[in-house]
């Protein structure tokens, strides 16, 4: 088994972590904020380039892309210290066009590269059963299937390097959509007096049945929001694919009103609570309403 370095271990990355080490590989963490839980069968270090030295693998598990562009690209990034023939495997949600760049500099030292995006939140991190949108060459996507088949279930080439981020933008517009239209149709619902839970039965019958609808549902009914995936992460997935939409100019209105729940959201300080608490948001709309 190889050597894997797994940088970031918030939320997503310390099970992947876990998962990687279960699964037989030499794992070393690294996370910016010193002081993590232990992970069985992880080493955790404080150094980067430690981290970094004599890697066969390198997992990043960070928020944006100036977070991946430092640790691949900067002073003591992955750039300074991996062999050529190595390889990056980059979970994080950051724009295709800044993926391909960084591919381009790494691929000047021989250093392979996939963007790997992830879909299934803390619950499938945890379980080990991640979706992974991947974008890389042949030889790159060859170099990180046994990596990633530690932490995903579903694993989908989707072409060079970038389109698993592409993959992961319509993913976020698809789940936008459909997070306010399960939080609209649990309102309605509980205000024509209908039982939450026999409705979600009812719904999950017929052409509704979705992953939002299975596991989001109880929590939007009850006004409570556990955490599975951060309003103000979304919200940053949501304008990269936004903002991808502007470029090849595609309108998507819904996913525009949900940018701007979202907004109002963080405002109203629940930027760190699950993506179900549109249903929160919707909630307080109609109060005003109701006056």
């Amino acid at each position: 088994m190889s050597s894997v370095t797994v940088l970031g271990l918030g939320t997503m990355g310390a099970p992947m972590a876990g998962h990687l080490a279960r699964a037989g590989h030499s794992v070393r963490g690294w996370n910016r904020t010193p002081g993590r839980a232990a992970i069985p069968g992880v080493t955790q270090v404080a150094a980067l380039n430690e981290a970094l030295s004599g890697a066969d693998a390198v997992v990043l598990s960070v928020s944006d892309t100036p977070d991946v562009e430092e640790l691949l690209l900067g002073a003591n990034g992955a750039i300074a210290y991996l062999r050529a023939g190595a390889i990056v495997i980059d979970t994080s949600t950051i724009a295709p066009s800044a993926t391909r760049r960084m591919g381009e500099r790494l691929a000047e030292k021989g250093i392979l590269m996939v963007d790997a995006p992830v879909s299934g939140g803390s619950e499938g991190a945890v379980n080990g059963t991640l979706t992974v949108f991947l974008g890389g060459s042949p030889e790159a996507v060859a170099a990180a299937q046994p990596h990633l088949g530690a932490f995903a279930k579903t694993i989908t080439h989707l072409g060079p390097l970038g389109a698993g981020q592409v993959g992961k933008a319509v993913n976020q517009l698809v789940i936008s959509g459909s997070y306010l239209s399960l939080a609209e149709g649990i309102l309605v619902g509980q205000k024509a007096g209908l039982d939450p839970a026999t409705l979600a039965g009812a719904l999950a019958g017929g052409a509704a049945k979705s992953w939002v609808l299975e596991n989001r549902w109880q929590r939007m009914a009850e006004d409570r929001y556990p955490l599975g995936f951060r309003v103000a992460l979304h919200r940053k997935d949501l304008g990269i694919a936004i903002d991808l939409a502007k470029e090849l100019g595609v309108p998507v209105p819904a996913a525009t009103l949900v940018a701007q729940l979202e907004d109002a959201l963080i405002a109203a300080g629940k930027g760190g609570e699950d993506l179900s608490a549109l249903a929160h948001q919707l909630r307080r709309l109609a109060a005003a309403i109701d006056g």
